[in-house]
């Protein structure tokens, strides 16, 4: 692995950083305050080939390679101190515009990725119900085969843009009772007669990119919609976690970048007792904690990017990327406030939108837990290594092969790898 970066690759990272800065509203005090979202930044970005970054040329996009396309996402969020936006621009990047590229016919790629990379159309990847979180394959919307397609009846929750969206990507199910074998992938356009979605709403963190909730009531999605074969649902959303749980806070390892340099600005300027506070070992154990975090997340972020690069599996670096980077920005921003003290406390130097951001991250984004063939549907992707209380592959210390071996034809109820 190497993650040099060529003279082109920090060319456009300057020119990113640069745009950032200069081109995108920054009263973010204030629209933090009011929850609006702006999309004429939205607009912006995507003029800049930012939503493309990934996406191949014959779809508008700019081809690049995932490592050159990663770091053009953090070079967003060092420039953009608007956490909800590079959130919600992430999330169509990784978890709509990939899928699509990975699943969809060449006629969906063709109808829908040109506008998503064009900013004319806004991409949702529609999950999370009700009481569908992190089991994400309990889900309970229904897909149920009609002449011409489907009629999607449920109800969607916590999805990012949904208000906005015109494009959602939904996960349903034939039968609740067969779990991730009965699930399919659709593409539902907003104009779908039936989906409805509600307003705006207001959440304590990352509060400019717009949440809410969508239903469909009687939904016809035409068999053409479909995203990938019936069926096929649980592993077009498996793949899609792996490039969203890889990615979507690509943008907050820029934050964190930022972050360190105010902080460290603000310790070399701040002066007690006759020096910069600093100089003090407290304030400056803080500072290198933020470094190692930012060089942590960093790592795991570049390390996702290179695997899924070479064509190898990188669904347990996905996991660790997403946990880490969300743990590393929210430990950063308290210990950014608690450097600033009660300056870092106070609405007006920004530095405590950070934290409240860095929450959602942390507690909303990163909980979705998925059973992939090989996987543990109780423990996780590390059930040969860790004690689970429910699972039998777990509760013996012998080693992962010889516990396959002797629990081959345990149980399959309580542990659906096997």
């Amino acid at each position: 692995m190497d993650f040099a970066w060529t003279e082109a690759q920090q060319r456009r990272w300057d020119e990113i950083v640069a745009f950032a800065q200069n081109a995108l509203d920054h009263a973010i005090r204030e629209r933090d305050a009011s929850e609006t979202f702006l999309p004429e930044n939205w607009q912006k970005i995507a003029q800049q080939g930012i939503l493309g970054l990934h996406v191949p040329v014959e779809y508008g996009g700019q081809g690049l390679d995932l490592l050159s396309a990663v770091h053009g996402a953090e070079a967003l969020g060092y420039g953009c101190p608007d956490n909800g936006l590079t959130l919600a621009v992430n999330s169509q990047m990784w978890a709509v515009q990939e899928t699509i590229l990975a699943f969809g016919s060449p006629a969906q790629k063709q109808r829908y990725l040109p506008g998503l990379v064009a900013g004319t159309l806004i991409g949702a990847d529609a999950v999370t119900e009700p009481d569908a979180g992190s089991d994400a394959f309990s889900l309970q919307t229904r897909a149920t085969p009609t002449e011409g397609g489907y009629l999607l009846n449920g109800h969607k929750h916590f999805i990012t843009m949904a208000p906005l969206a015109d494009l959602f990507i939904v996960y349903a199910t034939r039968d609740p009772q067969i779990g991730r074998w009965g699930v399919s992938a659709f593409l539902v356009e907003r104009n779908t007669p039936g989906l409805r979605t509600s307003a705006h709403r207001p959440k304590m963190g990352v509060r400019t990119v717009p949440m809410g909730d969508v239903w469909f009531e009687d939904a016809l999605v035409p068999a053409e919609n479909r995203l990938g074969p019936e069926g096929a649902g649980a592993g077009v959303f498996t793949e899609s976690m792996n490039w969203e749980r890889s990615f979507i806070f690509a943008s907050h390892v820029g934050s964190m970048a930022r972050q360190l340099e105010q902080t460290i600005a603000y310790a070399c300027e701040r002066q007690q007792f006759k020096q910069p506070i600093g100089k003090f070992q407290s304030v400056a154990n803080r500072l290198v904690e933020m470094k190692l975090r930012l060089e942590s997340a960093r790592f795991y972020l570049y390390k996702a990017a290179w695997l899924k690069e070479q064509g190898q599996s990188a669904a347990l670096e996905a996991a660790m990327a997403k946990l880490i980077i969300s743990e590393h920005f929210l430990e950063s921003s308290l210990d950014a406030i608690r450097v600033f003290g009660g300056r870092g406390y106070l609405t007006e130097t920004e530095i405590e939108r950070d934290l409240r951001d860095a929450v959602g991250g942390r507690h909303l984004w990163r909980h979705v837990r998925y059973p992939a063939p090989g996987y543990c549907a109780n423990a996780g992707p590390l059930s040969d290594a860790l004690p689970h209380p429910t699972c039998p592959r777990t509760q013996r210390r012998t080693p992962p092969r010889k516990r396959r071996d002797a629990l081959s034809g345990a149980q399959p109820q309580l542990c659906g790898a096997l």
